[in-house]
């Protein structure tokens, strides 16, 4: 592959050939700042000199991950020129075949994981998003890189700074054999400034300072510190039209409120949570059962949502009705009292970024009928226990306005995406970091 046409910057260069020297090389740094082409350039020249003998990973969260952020790229002939053409692989299959050599692929999606390495001796890995992965099976295999010569090669953003990625290993370089590699945005080559401009745009406090900066910062104060009443709330009756209605996003609770969030896509691709139904126990009352939630909810479904509805004849609602995915007995309920449901994706951190992104880019409003979700919004803070635990986790407190939007948005992603686009979702592989 001729290197002269691709775009790499000094550190990209030295961290691959520095690569070649050490055990374990690790790239952390900011979204799109080139770590993963570095990494990927690397693994190809590690697969041509790998020994015959022990197995070739690539490791990620799932192997839907794996595809899409390092197999796709691979087979990028606008990237990787002619070695594109030397990987081959089917979708959906734990095998690949890249420069001749089988490549096993293993999604380490929680700590059950470290079973899939038990046995097997390996001779290099290439790890997507390590931070991602459990700790016992980063060790694990770390421990089945056993033949001479075996080396890792990992990839991740950063995340906190009491993160055992950071604390056992990328402190503790000097002591190891292993490279650490720090990257911000600015390092990628590739980009335009149009687009480094957007990207900054998207990012507010924590996830400017990890994902623009490539800071191992821990997560405090305010979640959506970035959301201003002026800028994101609006008059329900000033909604414009809406292109469609997306979703419904349900948060059910026992003991605590139950939240519905119904959200539509404007005919301006502006995102709008156009309005809420909620319950809230007192202590006065018996709880409602499920029978009377799903009674209630059917009810307010079937009512107008939309200043242009006929308030004699809203139209009838045949958008997804996304439910925690935990409330599996009212999601029954739902069932059998006709309104059929989907469980809500419910990755909690992904969902954050993404409201967090739309919000900083107007791409997301709330109607005023929305106001137990306005009332949440400011107070849905950082967990700074969990913080002091390595751990990214929002504190479990007046928050069911906030999870049912984000069920509504991550479980109709699909839908809506196309529409509103985010510079950090544009050319994901070619500039990916």
């Amino acid at each position: 592959m001729n290197l002269d046409t691709l775009p790499l910057s000094r550190k990209q260069i030295a961290s691959i050939v520095e690569s070649r020297r050490h055990r374990i090389t690790i790239w952390s740094g900011a979204v799109r700042s080139g770590k993963t082409i570095a990494s990927i350039l690397a693994f190809y020249g590690a697969v041509l000199e790998a020994p015959d003998s022990g197995l070739i990973l690539i490791c990620g969260r799932t192997l839907q991950t794996i595809e899409r952020n390092i197999i796709e790229p691979m087979q990028d002939p606008a990237v990787f020129g002619p070695w594109a053409s030397e990987v081959h692989h089917t979708r959906g299959s734990n095998i690949a075949v890249i420069l001749g050599r089988t490549v096993h692929l293993i999604g380490a999606a929680d700590v059950r994981a470290e079973g899939k390495l038990r046995g097997l001796t390996a001779c290099l890995a290439l790890v997507d998003e390590a931070t991602l992965l459990p700790e016992s099976f980063w060790t694990q295999l770390l421990a089945r890189l056993s033949v001479p010569g075996a080396r890792c090669f990992a990839t991740t953003n950063p995340d906190s700074p009491a993160h055992y990625l950071k604390v056992n290993y990328i402190d503790r370089q000097h002591e190891l054999d292993l490279c650490a590699w720090h990257f911000t945005l600015d390092d990628n080559p590739s980009l335009s400034p149009e687009y480094v401009a957007a990207i900054k745009a998207e990012f507010s406090g924590l996830f400017y300072l990890r994902n623009i900066n490539g800071a191992w910062v821990a997560a405090d104060g305010a979640v959506y510190d970035c959301f201003d009443p002026d800028r994101h709330v609006v008059p329900w009756s000033d909604l414009p039209d809406m292109q469609w209605l997306i979703g419904v996003g349900v948060d059910h609770g026992t003991t605590n409120p139950t939240h519905a969030i119904m959200a539509g896509l404007g005919v301006d691709n502006v995102l709008y949570a156009m309005d809420e139904w909620r319950y809230t126990p007192s202590n006065r009352e018996a709880r409602k059962t499920n029978v009377q939630l799903s009674e209630g909810l059917r009810e307010w479904l079937a009512s107008p949502h939309h200043p242009s509805d006929d308030p004699d004849n809203p139209p009838r609602i045949t958008c997804p009705v996304a439910v925690d995915p935990a409330a599996a007995d009212f999601r029954v309920q739902l069932k059998q009292d006709s309104l059929s449901t989907i469980p809500a994706q419910n990755d909690v951190l992904y969902g954050i970024r993404t409201v967090s992104a739309l919000l900083s880019v107007d791409k997301l409003k709330i109607s005023d009928r929305c106001p137990e979700l306005i009332k949440e919004i400011p107070g849905y803070c950082w967990d700074t226990k969990a913080t002091d635990e390595g751990k990214d986790q929002p504190i479990k407190l007046n928050d069911h306005g906030v999870d049912s939007l984000r069920y509504t948005l991550l479980s109709t992603e699909r839908k809506w995406r196309r529409r509103v686009k985010l510079a950090s979702q544009s050319n994901p592989e070619l500039v990916d970091a």
